[in-house]
């Protein structure tokens, strides 16, 4: 794992734990999005000043190897006609020139790897911030079904009074319940009243039954009054 893929894992995770302790999540993110943004410009800014590096040293390696071989073919030419000293002077300068080349080329190579590195990062860059931007349609979602919902409950919340609508009922509640409470009790005594009067009366009827019982009995024994 690259230092640049840990240091974004960090950030990343330390973020996510900004917005779970965070009050103002979307002012989080504001600030996020806008430091990640002018690193997005800065880094663009620095590949850009590399990118142009880079094709600079291209240009001077590509120029030292085309010296070399021209050189080299002077040299050639020196031996042909038989300058042996201007040939060994071209070919002095022809390994000069290849080993310029040589630097070049391997300067250019290693402005390659950075360029590669910068563009992951860059790319990187941009994918966390749409992916931060992201959250923070989330957030911001979130936060507004919270003061919709804090809205709500200032608008059903009882008076200062205390004669809101629940109170109102619970009020009439207790006022009904006194009422059938009463009528209940007058039923019951009522109820009571007749229960005794027929138990009263029934008890009455049953001993003139049994006084007229005793009357025929003494009759049939031959008692006469």
């Amino acid at each position: 794992m690259s230092i640049s893929k840990r240091l974004r894992d960090i950030s990343v995770a330390t973020l996510n734990e900004m917005l779970e302790s965070s009050e103002d999540p979307v002012r989080l993110i504001d600030k996020y999005l806008a430091a990640q943004a002018e690193q997005i410009r800065s880094t663009e800014r620095l590949l850009s000043q590399c990118l142009a590096h880079s094709q600079s040293v291209r240009q001077q390696y590509l120029t030292a190897d085309q010296m070399k071989q021209k050189r080299e073919q002077q040299a050639m030419l020196a031996l042909r006609a038989g300058e042996d000293e201007v040939a060994r002077l071209a070919l002095q300068e022809k390994m000069q020139q290849e080993e310029l080349s040589a630097n070049y080329k391997a300067l250019y190579e290693e402005s390659q790897y950075s360029i590669r590195d910068l563009e992951d990062q860059l790319r990187q860059l941009k994918a966390d911030l749409d992916e931060v931007a992201a959250k923070r349609g989330y957030y911001l979602a979130r936060l507004e079904a919270v003061r919709l919902q804090q809205r709500m409950n200032e608008r059903v919340r009882p008076s200062g009074s205390g004669y809101g609508v629940p109170r109102m009922f619970d009020r009439l509640d207790e006022r009904l319940s006194d009422m059938e409470s009463h009528a209940r009790t007058l039923r019951e005594v009522r109820s009571g009243t007749r229960e005794m009067m027929r138990y009263a009366g029934a008890a009455v009827d049953a001993v003139e039954q049994e006084l007229a019982n005793l009357r025929r009995k003494l009759e049939q024994e031959g008692y006469k009054r």
